[in-house]
């Protein structure tokens, strides 16, 4: 019979991309990584059967610069205490943004009307 892989997982924990990094010219990151991922299950959180296709499932959620920042450097281009716009140059992701918004700091809703 064909091999059944799960379409959920029910695990829970936190997962990690390690990577090295140097601080160049004040607000740029030099980013190296080699695949070296952490997953650690929560206390009683089941171990999931695919792991392999767990990791895939995480991979396909998460950015790929965030994923895979090999040698690519990261651009500070604003900053302030809730929010940070970041740049990434490199090989694969130049020009690409992320914004980070610090939890808790200011609340978005995209429906409502400024009536």
């Amino acid at each position: 019979p064909p091999k059944v892989t799960p379409k959920t997982f029910d695990c829970f924990g936190t997962f990690q991309v390690k990577c090295n990094y140097k601080i160049e010219q004040g607000s740029r990151m030099k980013v190296s990584a080699d695949d070296n991922y952490v997953m650690e299950l929560g206390k009683g959180s089941k171990v999931p059967k695919d792991v392999t296709r767990l990791v895939k499932l995480i991979e396909k959620s998460v950015p790929t610069e965030i994923f895979h920042p090999y040698n690519h450097d990261m651009d500070t281009t604003y900053s302030d205490l809730d929010l940070r716009i970041i740049r990434m140059e490199g090989p694969k992701h130049e020009g690409t943004r992320n914004i980070f918004i610090r939890r808790g700091s200011f609340e978005l809703n995209p429906t409502s009307s400024s009536e």
